[in-house]
């Protein structure tokens, strides 16, 4: 996953949490979460949906 920066205020707990939400889906046994920097975040990866939510159109 990547973050809007890499001073993103939840870099620290954010990845972790993610991690164990993926592991509470029921069928899934494990599930590793990577921080990376490239692709550097857009909001141009956000659906339309998510703009919408989050009116960022």
């Amino acid at each position: 996953m990547t973050l809007t920066s890499p001073a993103c205020p939840v870099a620290g707990t954010l990845p972790g949490e993610v991690e164990t939400k993926i592991k509470g889906v029921p069928g899934v046994n494990g599930a590793t979460v990577e921080l990376v920097w490239d692709p550097t975040w857009s909001k141009d990866l956000m659906t339309d949906a998510a703009k919408l939510q989050l009116n960022m159109f």
